[in-house]
């Protein structure tokens, strides 16, 4: 777990209510039960995000309508949506950040929807990393996972944003999730964010538990996965 010479904040730890509200259905694929698409929202503008759908609930944080290490657009998962009485449009959002997982409201207002068929899954008891589209299996990948010392966190994430290593430690490629260390609050000058990124300069085997707490794939497969999985895609991590 290194930090890009391309940003200072690229420490990306190479370590309901106010009216009708309800999830936002996902139809799933055959044979795997996985969803086949995940509904997800860009950002136009930093928003508020509350414990409801109402603008008078607790402000619990703002969420930029960029992210630090690039600069592209936010893009997150959408949990549900809702309508209150006076008929303001609220979208239910998964978080980045700690703590690990956290949803909140933000408003619809200057805001896109769009949608992924892209959904991966690490096991970590596997060591592998699977890609779903459309909730079909496409790859399967071994990788290195969080050493007992420093885990890889487990629980529901997303990809907040890819970042281009080249030759640098840790590359060719990351991938920054949503997730943060449970146990390194900083790392390198950032707030031990966990991120899929290659293996470039970096020991361990694949198949073995020997990082920090990133995921580590062969650069073979995370130049594949840097190709196919974009900003939201959600990212389920279990033992």
């Amino acid at each position: 777990m290194r930090r890009s010479a391309r940003a200072s904040a690229l420490a990306v730890a190479l370590l309901a209510a106010g009216g009708a509200s309800g999830p936002v259905p996902a139809a799933r694929a055959a044979g795997t039960g996985v969803a086949a698409t995940q509904r997800l929202v860009v950002l136009k503008h930093a928003h508020a995000v509350r414990t409801k759908p109402n603008r008078h609930a607790r402000a619990i944080e703002w969420v930029g309508a960029r992210r630090p290490l690039t600069g592209v657009q936010t893009v997150l998962p959408v949990l549900g949506r809702a309508l209150t009485g006076g008929g303001q449009a609220w979208v239910h959002v998964r978080l980045p950040g700690r703590p690990n997982g956290h949803e909140g409201w933000i408003r619809a207002y200057r805001t896109r929807t769009t949608s992924t068929g892209w959904r991966l899954r690490l096991d970590l008891s596997a060591r592998r990393v699977t890609a779903y589209q459309y909730g079909r299996v496409m790859r399967r990948l071994t990788a290195v996972v969080g050493k007992p010392s420093t885990p890889t966190p487990t629980g529901r994430f997303f990809i907040e944003e890819a970042l281009d290593l080249s030759s640098q430690i840790g590359g060719p490629f990351a991938l920054a999730t949503s997730a943060r260390s449970d146990v390194l609050q900083e790392f390198e000058g950032g707030p031990g964010q966990i991120a899929l990124h290659g293996t470039n300069g970096l020991s361990g085997a694949l198949g073995t538990a020997a990082s920090h707490g990133c995921i580590r794939l062969d650069t073979g497969s995370i130049t594949w996965l840097a190709a196919h999985v974009g900003r939201g895609v959600p990212l389920i991590i279990v033992r």
